[in-house]
C-alpha cells in the first residue's frame, strides 16, 4: 500500500494531516510505502499524481495494491485506520469521496 502524502515529512505534529494518517497507519502496525509530493497549499496544482489517482489535490490519499485509492478527510481516515477498518475501503472510492480543493483540514 502507497500513502500519498505531502513531502514534508519533518513536520510531526498532530494537527498536520498527512502526520496524522501515518501515524495511525504506524501505530496499527500497517506497512506502506510513502509517495511523496508537492507540500505547500500554493503547490497543490504540482500534485499531478495525486490529481490523476484521486481527481482532488488535497493530502493524503492511500492507494492500496489493486489500485483503488482511500481519500477523506485525514480525522476520518484516522478514525477508519484506528477502528481497524482501512481494508474493508479497497475498490470502493465512492466511499472515500473526494474532497474538492479549497478547503478542509487537509494539506
Amino acid at each position: 500500500m502507497k500513502l500519498l502524502r505531502c513531502s514534508a515529512q519533518f513536520v510531526k505534529i498532530g494537527g498536520h494531516p498527512c502526520w496524522r494518517v501515518e501515524k495511525a497507519l504506524k501505530d496499527m502496525g500497517i506497512e506502506y510505502e510513502i509517495v511523496a509530493g508537492a507540500a505547500l497549499p500554493w503547490q497543490r496544482d504540482k500534485r499531478s499524481e495525486l490529481i490523476e489517482k484521486t481527481g482532488g489535490n488535497l493530502y493524503p490519499a492511500i492507494e492500496f495494491e489493486d489500485g483503488s485509492i482511500y481519500r477523506e478527510e485525514s480525522k476520518d481516515m484516522v478514525e477508519t485506520i484506528r477502528a481497524g477498518k482501512l481494508f474493508e475501503k479497497p475498490g470502493s472510492l465512492a466511499a472515500a469521496p473526494v474532497t474538492p480543493s479549497g478547503g478542509g483540514s487537509s494539506t
